[in-house]
Parts: C-alpha cells; sequence; structure tokens
C-alpha cells in the first residue's frame, strides 16, 4: 500500500478529559485558587494510529466509549486532540451529528444555504446543488417553513440531504445511515453505494455489522480508547464479538492481537486437526465430512464445551452440500463442565463475507428452558428446510446463557463448518420466498388460460 495516496494520517492520537468531582473544583482550578489536581484525567483516546488511504471505506467499530465519535470529530476538526496529530487530504462532509448548524428560526431553503456556505461552497455552487438536495429530502412545501416545525424525521432527511449531496472527497458517517423511513433508508444506502463506485474515501462507524461488513474493505476495532488491531471486516467483526463477553485476547506490546497463532492452533486442535493440517485421531470427535474450519474462532470460559457436530441432509447424511428446498439438520454434542441454569444452544449462518444470514436458539425457539448438571453430554438438533440461494456459507454454533443476569458465552465455535447450497434456481437476496406464480389475461376467463 506504499505507493497509495493517504487521504487520512491519524498519528499517535490521544484525547483526554478532565473529570471534576464537583463544579466548584473546576472554578477552583480556572480561578488558579488550588495548587492540588483536582480532577482526574479520562483518556477517550490513548496512543491511535490509523492510515486511511485514498477510495478506501474503512470501518471503525466498538463498544459504547471504545472512542470512534471521538476520532471522527478529531478527524473533522470539531475537537481539537491532546496530543498528536492528524492529516487530511480532501474536502470533507460529515454525517455526524445531523442538523448539528441548523438555525432553527430558518426555513429549510435558508439553512441549506447556511450549512453550504460553512462546508465551504459558494452561493453560485449551492444553487447547482439545490435541486438535488430537495429532491432527496423530498419534504415538499416544508421546505419553506422555519425548521422548528418539522418532525424529527423531515428534520434528518434534511440534514442528511445536505450532507450527502456536496458530493465531497472524504465522507465521514457516524451512524447515520439508519435515518428516517425504511424507504428514506434504502435511498441513503444507495447513495452510500454511488460514493465506493465513485472511489470516495470513506470513513463509517456503525452498530450494524451487517453494514460493515458488506461496505468497507477495512475495519479498525477500538476499545477503551485503544486501538485493539486492523484487519478484514470479518476478522475484527469477530474479535468485537468476544470484546463484547469480556473474552477478547488482551493486547500486546507491538499493538498485534496477542496469541492469534495460539488460538488458531488451539481451535483447530478442538476440530480435530492437527498443527500441520492432518486430520487428529477420532476420540468421538467432531466431524468426518471433512468441511471444518481449521482456522475458526474458538472462546468462552468452557463450563460448557461443544464436542461434537455435523450437518446431516434429509437421508441422514453427513455433509456440507444440501440441496435448496430439501431438509437438513444440525447437530451438537455439549459436555457440561459444572452446574449451568437454563443454557442456550444456537447456530448461526454467514456468507463468506460476514454478513449474518440467519440462525437461531433454544431460548427464541422456547426449545429448551431447563437447567443441566456438571457432568452431563447433551444433544442437540436444530431440523430446518434450506432455502438459502446456492451458494457458500459458514456455520458458527454456540452455548451461551445468563448468570447473575450477565450475558455468559461458554463456547463458541465462528465459522466452524462450510455449508455448500446447491440450486438450480436462484431468486434475488439471500433467501428464496418460495413464490407460487400465476399469469393470465386479464380479459380471458381462468378456464381460457388453464383448460
Amino acid at each position: 500500500m506504499e505507493d497509495r495516496t493517504v487521504a487520512v494520517q491519524v498519528s499517535n492520537l490521544e484525547k483526554a478529559y478532565k473529570l471534576y468531582d464537583k463544579p466548584s473544583d473546576r472554578l477552583k482550578e480556572a480561578l488558579g485558587l488550588s495548587r492540588k489536581k483536582k480532577y482526574k484525567e479520562h483518556y477517550a483516546l490513548k496512543g491511535v494510529d490509523l492510515t486511511i488511504y485514498q477510495g478506501e471505506t474503512v470501518g471503525i467499530i466498538g463498544t459504547n466509549g471504545s472512542g470512534k465519535s471521538t476520532i471522527l470529530k478529531i478527524i473533522t476538526g470539531v475537537l481539537n486532540p491532546t496530543k498528536g496529530s492528524v492529516q487530511v487530504k480532501g474536502r470533507i462532509s460529515a454525517l455526524l451529528e445531523l442538523g448539528a448548524g441548523f438555525n432553527m428560526e430558518y426555513n429549510g431553503i435558508e439553512n441549506i444555504y447556511l450549512n453550504g456556505t460553512m462546508i465551504g461552497f459558494s452561493s453560485k455552487e449551492i444553487d447547482a446543488k439545490l435541486n438535488d438536495i430537495l429532491s432527496f429530502a423530498d419534504i415538499g412545501d416544508y421546505v419553506y417553513q422555519p425548521v422548528k416545525t418539522y418532525s424529527s424525521g423531515m428534520f434528518v432527511r434534511l440534514a442528511f440531504a445536505v450532507a450527502i449531496n456536496i458530493e465531497p472527497e472524504i465522507l465521514i458517517v457516524d451512524e447515520a445511515l439508519s435515518v428516517g423511513d425504511v424507504f428514506f433508508q434504502a435511498k441513503c444506502y444507495h447513495k452510500f453505494e454511488e460514493f465506493k463506485k465513485m472511489g470516495k474515501t470513506i470513513v463509517f462507524v456503525s452498530h450494524d455489522l451487517s453494514s460493515v461488513s458488506k461496505y468497507c474493505d477495512r475495519v479498525v476495532l477500538l476499545n477503551q480508547g485503544v486501538k485493539l488491531g486492523e484487519g478484514s471486516p470479518k476478522k475484527m467483526i469477530d474479535a468485537y464479538k468476544q470484546v463484547l463477553v469480556g473474552q477478547y485476547p488482551v493486547q500486546e506490546e507491538d499493538g498485534g492481537l496477542l496469541h492469534d497463532e495460539e488460538i488458531r492452533k488451539a481451535a483447530a486442535l478442538s476440530a480435530g486437526i492437527e498443527a500441520d493440517g492432518s486430520k487428529a485421531p477420532e476420540e468421538g470427535g467432531k466431524t468426518d465430512a471433512g468441511m471444518v474450519n481449521p482456522e475458526l474462532l474458538e472462546y468462552g470460559t468452557r463450563a460448557a464445551v461443544i464436542e461434537a457436530y455435523k450437518i446431516l441432509d434429509d437421508r441422514g447424511r453427513n455433509t456440507g452440500a444440501i440441496l435448496k428446498g430439501s431438509e437438513c439438520s444440525i447437530h451438537m454434542k455439549v459436555r457440561f463442565l459444572r452446574d449451568i441454569e437454563e443454557p442456550i444452544f444456537a447456530f448461526t449462518i454467514k456468507n463468506i463475507k460476514g454478513v449474518e444470514i440467519t440462525g437461531t436458539n433454544t431460548m427464541v425457539e422456547k426449545a429448551f428452558l431447563e437447567s443441566v448438571e456438571e457432568g452431563s453430554l447433551m444433544e442437540i438438533t436444530f431440523t430446518q428446510k434450506v432455502m438459502l440461494q446456492g451458494g457458500e456459507y459458514l456455520l458458527s454454533l454456540g452455548v451461551t446463557g445468563f448468570e447473575n443476569e450477565e450475558f455468559t458465552v461458554y463456547h463458541r465455535l465462528y465459522d466452524v463448518l462450510n455449508l455448500t447450497v446447491i440450486s438450480d434456481k436462484d431468486t434475488v437476496g439471500f433467501y428464496d420466498m418460495n413464490s407460487r406464480v400465476c399469469v393470465r389475461h386479464s380479459d380471458r376467463t381462468l378456464t381460457d388460460v388453464t383448460g
């Protein structure tokens, strides 16, 4: 990537806030009346490095309070960093706090010109964009009314339309693609795809992991202000899910992901694959279908362990290839190493880009709501008709539960098995609605057509 043009360069970025126990402490310090430090420092970002190249779509993910919005505000100049530097090459449009620069007394047209001027456009340039903005917002004659009279939906539609239609070189998006009704959201995503096709640089923050997986070329994972890692959307989303349940490996000093190789080796052995890629000896083990992923991701407290798993077709054969429209069953054996109240057994099917397509669990299905004793070996079977489009998919398995109202992962196996759906008819999207079709001339009777 060394020969590519850098659009955004973030170096050793830190942002610290002073937290005071009471307002009077802030006042005393401001007036110089106290020699003691009256505040605690909270780092929203600490030592973050990030390089974004022109034409890339980079996602930033992490839990609430991880520093995602803070880094976007520093890149756009809304906040100043405590330490470090940010260099930006190109004109930025930011979808952060929609409508933050609107004057509530002005009407929609006046606010369009106000916002456009703040971004750096001349009146003539805004004139050229006005029809596109009005068409995208689609709020009719309300555009001539003061925005204080708008509904919240109309307000965000206009704000989004202004921000998205100025054709920036760099687009910064913070949870802004889910505004308005479902039809407006579809329009927003279509515009987003247009930006990608035009080769624009996009920095994208969202909790919608399917969108992150679909649109992003690369993903950065933040946690408590620290960059845990960066890489493919699939790898970082899987790591993020570990962070959510407090089971992500600690960061190494060099900033890499700790024990990645060790995790892969342990997971491969657990799946019945030796370190050299050969099949390990069977111990009543996983599956003999030969479609186990040697680089699966495995984690959990291991209070319960998934010891075996397989996919059977409608004839009971152990296979990873299922005919579309036929039934298949997903099986797993779970051994309990201690007593667990109401464990939840689950499976998820993802496409090869990491987008979750479907899945379920025993709690949702109300199929098993009992406690299990230590030493028990449970066999779980999910049986369903497969209407997925033909293609390659990945199966993930898990056993989880709640302890003292806290969600707990006992054992998860991500992308453990390959599932191939064989089809001679693929419709649009991920799933076949299996429609029944009737076509006839409206000026004839049904008998004329079918007789």
